[in-house]
């Protein structure tokens, strides 16, 4: 973009801050027009699985931290897990991602034995986890097993901020090491933040953009800040539309070749946020796959979309506006360009008629519309007192 000094931190901060209509409008058509340089008007699907959302950690913005005791807990067995796979073997997908909590109850060898599973039943596709942080010996053990990708957002780059976010016996430089012995390892790496978190300025905003160009990951999941009911956080402000579009547009800018999400929190915060963001740079979409009777209990912040409807549901709702915001629906791989290993394969038809029901067993069930989208317990963190401005 010739008219943006990346380079120039003065002048990055200017479009993370402007709320000009045609600043942005420019700052957006460079951005879609970069992802289409290496990656044309595909959207990569992933198919979700959230299989735990215990959590040993207490973060102050988090659901499913520790301390809230009114979450209600739940675990998919393996068997499970395997079942959602085979619902997107079925619809398609050729990416798996597996996300939980920092679960101790999954150990490093449940974790392997059940990557090993899929690796077998479903050579082709990719396996991606997001699990938190580990040792770099746990992430060697996943990688051996055959993960190819691991997500890792690293939530802000700055260190001030990470600790008003966090509880003491977390810590950011340990975050960043996780990020780079993963690339080390091998995998394709995801980091990312949160956009309008308490106590966030623009300037933390540039330190993610410029934290991001130094570690040069594969992927970057960027998405707005939600509060959620049974945090510290809960009375203060969601990040904004317009400021996580433009960080969505600077993040392609950096980094042309990434793989960026149009994330559900940015579905949730607008109606249209997740086609926005296509138009804004992003490239992929993460429909979920996890059984309709845990979806609402993955509660990382309040009013969370897409948890009402079947898996083949929320594959026809989101290809078709995927289509309708002018672009082609992918179930290629999608790994990251210069990683590639497969061919494109755009989507044509509709999926098969099934369903999920609420163990994670494929179904004869046909539901096609999305009505949502249409239109022991741990002693408590102490944590700092909120500022939401």
């Amino acid at each position: 973009m010739n008219n943006i000094n990346l380079q120039d931190d003065n002048e990055v901060l200017r479009f993370i801050k402007t709320e000009n209509a045609e600043e942005m409008a420019t700052l957006f058509e460079a951005a879609a027009a970069l992802r289409s340089e290496y990656y044309q008007n595909d959207v990569y699907f992933r198919g979700l699985i959230e299989f735990s959302n215990y959590c040993k950690n207490d973060c102050y913005y988090c659901g499913i931290r520790r301390s809230n005791a009114n979450a209600e807990r739940y675990r998919l067995s393996s068997e499970q897990i395997l079942q959602c796979c085979q619902m997107g073997e079925v619809l398609g997908y050729k990416t798996f991602v597996l996300q939980s909590g920092e679960d101790p109850y999954w150990t490093d060898d449940k974790i392997v034995e059940t990557v090993r599973a899929i690796r077998e039943k479903f050579p082709a596709s990719a396996i991606t986890l997001s699990l938190g942080e580990k040792s770099r010996e746990s992430y060697q053990k996943y990688f051996d097993a055959g993960v190819n990708r691991y997500l890792l957002r690293h939530e802000t780059a700055n260190d001030e901020h990470y600790q008003k976010l966090h509880p003491a016996s977390m810590s950011l430089a340990h975050r960043k090491e996780c990020l780079f012995n993963l690339k080390e390892i091998g995998f394709q790496v995801g980091a990312g933040f949160m956009v309008g978190s308490p106590y966030q300025t623009p300037e933390h905003l540039l330190e993610d953009l410029r934290f991001i160009e130094k570690l040069q990951p594969h992927m970057v999941g960027i998405g707005p800040f939600i509060p959620q009911a049974d945090t510290p956080f809960k009375d203060c402000s969601q990040g904004s539309l317009e400021q996580t579009l433009r960080m969505v547009a600077l993040t392609r800018l950096l980094l042309p070749k990434a793989l960026i999400p149009a994330t559900t929190a940015l579905g949730t915060i607008n109606p249209e946020g997740r086609e926005k963001a296509l138009k804004a740079g992003a490239n992929v979409i993460m429909p979920n796959l996890s059984p309709k009777a845990v979806r609402k209990l993955y509660a990382l912040y309040d009013n969370k979309i897409c948890t009402g409807e079947e898996a083949a549901e929320c594959r026809v709702c989101v290809e078709g506006r995927i289509r309708r915001a002018g672009f082609v629906p992918s179930l290629s791989r999608g790994d990251f360009i210069d990683m590639q290993t497969t061919t494109q394969t755009a989507l044509g038809s509709a999926p098969a008629q099934v369903a999920i029901d609420g163990a994670g067993a494929p179904s004869k069930t046909m539901h096609l519309r999305c009505e949502e989208c249409q239109d022991s317990q741990a002693e408590r963190a102490k944590v700092p007192e909120a500022v939401c401005g």
